[in-house]
């Protein structure tokens, strides 16, 4: 690891635990362990760095207490006018939410980049290190200035808006829903995420209304549905969502298809025309995840849900 001169520009590296930074046990499974400061070693990059350790974890524990964390550190950092971009190592399992939660709120022009591995650190033929290294060097780069936030991942550089993991394994493990990189909305004020309730449903063909119920009973403070196709339900569930709305309760409507935009023109008693009419939202481009994160940003912040959907 290079540190930096005094005075001398210098990457952040933020670490969160994941992929990247796991070894594996003695029963062949893998368990975060390495440092923000062992794995900009291990990576060998020759850009000025400083390091920071956030929390260590399989990013399928990365609770919105977690990601208010995240937000928090980027945007004290970035006060930091010696610091040219932020690299945040992050598991793959949530990678595209958080990913998406901090570009709802990034202002500054400056790199914020996230990166990780599908291999863990021990592997023989590990991905961590060259993934690390090409995101330091981009977030060192003034020429990625201005482009919000980013994940670098198997030599692809992509949006964080409309990101989802398209593989379990692939070293590209990352892909976009949308053909072209999507615009980016007006960033909001940062707010607290943690303590808001929104779960997300899977609709499957001929579901009952029962999850919906138990969901606005429980009092919810949104609701995103993984629906089938361009955005459809059965009709059992579509007369719940209904009621869901009525009740003063988001509903934003997402798919279970990884790729395109979500349309909402079937009608019936759970087509998305239909549900668009009782006042269910579209996700537009975004998957379930990315649809809940920026539900979740809008209900804390008083935004306008498809300010931020962008459906």
């Amino acid at each position: 690891m290079t540190l930096p001169q005094p005075g001398e520009p210098f990457v952040l590296v933020i670490s969160t635990g994941g992929t990247i930074a796991s070894t594996t046990d003695s029963s062949g499974t893998r368990v975060p362990t390495l440092s923000a400061e062992e794995l900009v070693t291990d990576c060998a990059a020759s850009v000025p760095t400083r390091v920071y350790d956030s929390v260590l974890l399989d990013s399928s524990s990365m609770g919105l207490g977690d990601v208010d964390t995240l937000v928090e550190l980027v945007s004290r950092a970035l006060a930091d006018a010696l610091i040219t971009g932020i690299v945040i190592t992050h598991g793959t399992d949530s990678m595209a939410e958080t990913a998406l939660a901090l570009d709802l709120v990034q202002r500054d022009p400056r790199p914020v980049i996230l990166t990780g591995a599908q291999r863990p650190a021990d592997h023989p033929t590990a991905d961590g290190p060259a993934n690390l290294r090409r995101a330091i060097e981009l977030a060192a780069d003034p020429l990625a200035r201005g482009r919000g936030v980013t994940v670098h991942f198997g030599g692809d550089t992509l949006a964080a808006r409309g990101l989802y993991k398209r593989d379990t394994e692939a070293l590209n493990a990352f892909a976009l829903t949308a053909p072209l990189t999507l615009p980016r909305p007006a960033a909001v004020a940062a707010a607290p995420l943690a303590g808001y309730n929104v779960p997300i449903l899977r609709a499957w063909p001929g579901a009952g209304t029962e999850l919906v119920d138990f969901v606005i009973d429980s009092g919810a403070d949104g609701i995103v549905v993984e629906a089938l196709g361009s955005g459809n339900v059965s009709a059992e569930m579509g007369f719940a969502l209904g009621r869901a709305v009525e009740a003063d309760i988001p509903v934003v409507m997402s798919t279970s298809v990884p790729s395109g935009e979500v349309s909402l023109s079937y009608g019936g008693g759970g087509g998305g025309a239909t549900l668009a009419q009782r006042g269910v939202l579209s996700a537009g481009w975004l998957r379930a995840g990315q649809a809940r994160i920026a539900l979740l940003t809008a209900i804390a912040t008083g935004t306008d849900p498809r300010q931020l959907l962008g459906g």
